[in-house]
């Protein structure tokens, strides 16, 4: 068998273990259905619902059939995307859903970027001074940020830069009336894309503090792990040599060790993107924006029984594939990791 093909057959257990976790949540939120108090036609109907109309409600959802019956039954609705109706806004959860969704990807990536932008330079920085007053400087700060409560920063910020100092802004996602007409559903694009550059820039100044908010414990990981896989490969013997030859401990770093501990830094940010989509929920809520949290957030105030493990499902099924596509790019890109998963060369 081929590299290429113990590649494809690795991916395709990969995909399979992934579906398996994702039916384990889905087993788990059927479960969770289940064991709720009460009547499960008599909240979808409503409470002013008369006793024909929950009947009817309850024959419509399948919910006259046997259990075994209704774990089929919701299993293919799942299959089509049926993620339940909300007993709130007597919509589907779906089309909820899917209208929040590019707000909080438009958090979750600004976070990244900032993870990246920050993160890296300062494990590189550690690394290059290991052992010495910036490294410890670095790491001590690094373990700090990575214990911050997400609350009580979002709600120190929102107090000193939102209030005291009145910077920017405290809640929302754009200013109204600097609205732009929706295309993708994230404010800074869908400003652009109508060349609304002061929508643009309300946009931004919305979008700071929770993307700061979200990314500061995030950045303590990444620091963390560029610096730990920077300094493993400048104690190699492939790093002395080039050492030997008068290269600079900074161009060591940035030229040689970098590059080869792009592994690591790579693995991490695709777990860290299902990983803050989970933490959005209380970003989202702090800083009144429009997403998928501040939805699972309201849903749980609000008693939305279906809203909320569908919801539920659906951050876990995004959890779970982050963490496939994790094994996959780290497959891809460390030699190391492909020989001993796949047997190919190191």
């Amino acid at each position: 068998m081929s590299v290429d093909q113990r590649v494809a057959t690795y991916a395709a257990k990969r995909a399979l273990a992934c579906a398996f976790i994702v039916w384990g949540i889905a087993t788990l939120v059927f479960l969770m259905i289940k064991a709720i108090p009460g009547d499960e036609a008599q909240s979808a109907a409503g409470i002013t619902a008369t006793p024909a109309q929950v009947e009817q409600v309850r024959h419509r959802l399948g919910l006259d059939h046997s259990l075994p019956v209704q774990y089929v039954d919701y299993l293919g609705r799942l299959a089509h995307g049926d993620l339940g109706t909300s007993i709130v806004s007597f919509r589907p959860v779906r089309e909820e859903l899917t209208e929040r969704i590019p707000a909080s990807v438009e958090l979750v990536g600004s976070a990244m970027l900032l993870d990246v932008l920050v993160g890296v330079p300062l494990g590189m920085l550690a690394a290059a001074r290991f052992r010495r007053t910036t490294d410890n400087v670095v790491r001590w700060v690094a373990i700090l940020a990575s214990a911050v409560p997400l609350f009580w920063l979002g709600l120190m910020l929102q107090s000193f830069v939102g209030l005291k100092l009145d910077l920017l802004p405290l809640s929302g996602s754009q200013t109204i009336g600097k609205e732009s007409p929706r295309v993708t559903g994230m404010a800074t694009v869908d400003a652009l894309l109508a060349g609304n550059l002061s929508g643009f820039g309300d946009a931004v100044a919305h979008l700071v503090l929770p993307a700061v908010t979200l990314s500061i414990p995030f950045i303590g990981f990444v620091s963390r792990i560029t610096r730990s896989s920077i300094v493993g490969t400048l104690q190699s013997d492939f790093a002395s040599v080039v050492r030997a030859k008068g290269a600079s401990e900074s161009r060591i770093v940035v030229r040689h060790a970098l590059p080869n501990s792009l592994g690591p830094i790579v693995t991490f940010a695709a777990l860290q993107f299902g990983w803050m989509f989970s933490a959005t929920v209380l970003v989202e809520s702090i800083f009144g924006r429009p997403g998928v949290g501040s939805y699972l957030a309201d849903s749980v105030t609000q008693k939305d029984t279906f809203a909320v493990l569908g919801l539920v499902l659906f951050i876990g099924t995004v959890v779970a594939v982050a963490s496939a596509v994790a094994d996959m790019i780290q497959l891809l890109v460390d030699p190391r990791i492909r020989a001993a998963q796949v047997g190919a060369p190191a």
